[in-house]
């Protein structure tokens, strides 16, 4: 059906024609491409094995392609820790807790069923940069390939890593385990038949709070889309009031990204819970730097309110950051490029609007264990319910559109005219074209696809009505080009 190969690594689904599909062929090269580059980046004496942490989400394919890609490693004389099952964010920290040269996370995210992926780490378990991938693909398309004689094959190990992440995410100071504890809280949990199911009630009892899961079989067969947008949770919405909860958590398959359910059965909305997490963690910087007489507009890390989203995610997190004296940066998406600018600019919190939580006080990637550890230490220390929580901070809504194009040259002709009509506003061309209208506090962001001859559009504004006439504004610029 489909094979994506980008800079983060290989996507597909799963069987099928080699090149097209992802295949065992496919998964072989793209193992070996990532060793040699490995060699390359990290060189080592002649000898000495390099090695390179393996975890997997619960999907079906799971099992065939761990075997394939540790075969794969062993066979380019790569010693591979096996994590089994394990969380995108277990197996990224299980690189630095196993101190290897990198880690390969065997998961499609959100996708259904029947993808699969291989995601590439460096030695400090964060995503390759964008020249780096770039490299693995250059070498996988090669096909120039040397393994390792009988006498210098790696050894594999295996080791669970998820009590230690556990552990890690209850150490942090900001995780307000005793706080948590005393709150009583209720939360039902939607592990959508995954990993997040193995971790995820683990620390919610390690937390003091009282879980009722639902989806909670690590089958692969996914209850329901496994993309946690609030049509895709009604039964988590419907479990939430039946059980009178405080709340609802989802994760996606590997829980890399969280969304959480309102105690009425609301969505809190995705787009929420990066800003929620960041207003908790400026307001304790504040209190602390408070404490050590330095007001936040002249502090440094780590009390400097300073935060990183892309340029599609709320501009909710901006008004939060200001609101609190800080300075906010927006990157391209895609969480390399996210992670990239967190370490530039030095910053406190970041992520993405889809529920992708980044907290580099732990490590520099998506963690909804943090994300879950961080929200309900704010729901604690706030006393309020979700829903009044939710309605105390910056209220926007996002819709979300695309332009299918016949002919990919139009592409560039669309996003000249978009930002030709609006030089007059704050326009961004980082990633696409964004259009910040500052006075009525929307924008509109259009961006291409990697993979197809369409244009995606992103708007958001204070109302839905209004964040979609913005995106119907655009498409009327994009139809005249069209013709």
């Amino acid at each position: 059906m489909s094979l994506i190969k980008s800079i983060s690594g290989i996507r597909g689904t799963i069987g099928g024609e080699p090149g097209e599909n992802l295949t065992p062929i496919d998964i072989v090269k793209f193992t070996y491409a990532y060793c040699a580059k490995l060699r390359e980046r990290l060189p080592k004496p002649e000898g000495e094995h390099y090695k390179v942490v393996v975890g997997k989400d619960g999907r079906i394919s799971g099992g065939m392609v761990e075997d394939l890609v540790v075969g794969s490693l062993v066979a380019c004389g790569v010693d591979v820790v096996k994590a089994g099952f394990a969380s995108t964010p277990t197996t990224e920290m299980a690189v630095r807790f196993s101190k290897a040269d990198g880690g390969i996370i065997l998961t499609a995210s959100h996708n259904p069923r029947q993808w699969n992926a291989l995601k590439l780490l460096n030695e400090k378990g964060e995503f390759l940069t964008a020249a780096e991938g770039q490299a693995v693909l250059d070498c996988a398309d090669s096909e120039d390939f040397h393994f390792a004689g009988v006498d210098c094959l790696g050894h594999v190990s295996e080791h669970d890593f998820t009590d230690e992440h556990i552990q890690a995410v209850l150490d942090l100071k900001d995780v307000d385990e005793q706080s948590i504890s005393d709150a009583g809280l209720t939360v039902v949990l939607d592990p959508v038949n995954s990993v997040g199911a193995l971790i995820m009630p683990k620390l919610l009892e390690r937390l003091g709070v009282n879980c009722i899961t639902i989806n909670q079989e690590v089958t692969g067969e996914f209850a329901h889309n496994p993309e946690p947008l609030p049509r895709n949770l009604t039964e988590l919405s419907e479990t939430v009031i039946q059980y009178h909860a405080d709340l609802g958590i989802s994760v996606d398959p590997d829980v890399d990204r969280l969304a959480f359910i309102c105690e009425d059965g609301t969505p809190f909305v995705e787009e929420n819970t990066l800003v929620a997490v960041a207003d908790y963690l400026f307001e304790r910087a504040a209190k602390v730097a408070e404490t050590q007489g330095i007001s936040l507009e002249e502090a440094t890390a780590p009390f400097a309110p300073v935060s990183v989203s892309n340029l599609s995610s709320s501009r909710g997190l901006r008004d939060v950051t200001e609101r609190w004296g800080g300075k906010y940066f927006a990157s391209a998406v895609g969480e390399v490029n996210v992670t990239t600018l967190i370490h530039e600019k030095n910053a406190l919190i970041g992520g993405e609007g889809n529920g992708g939580v980044i907290f580099p006080a732990i490590h520099a990637g998506r963690d909804a264990m943090v994300g879950v550890g961080l929200f309900l230490s704010y729901v604690a220390a706030k006393k309020m319910k979700v829903s009044d929580i939710k309605a105390s901070l910056p209220q926007y809504s996002i819709v979300k559109n695309r332009i299918d194009l016949s002919d990919s040259a139009l592409i560039d002709k669309i996003l000249s005219a978009v930002k030709e009509r609006y030089s007059s506003e704050k326009v961004n061309t980082v990633d696409g074209v964004k259009v910040d209208f500052e006075e009525s506090r929307s924008w509109v962001h259009l961006r291409r696809s990697n993979t197809e001859p369409i244009i995606r559009i992103y708007s958001e504004a204070p109302t839905e009505d209004a964040a979609q006439a913005l995106a119907d504004e655009v498409i009327a610029i994009a139809g005249k080009v069209i013709g």
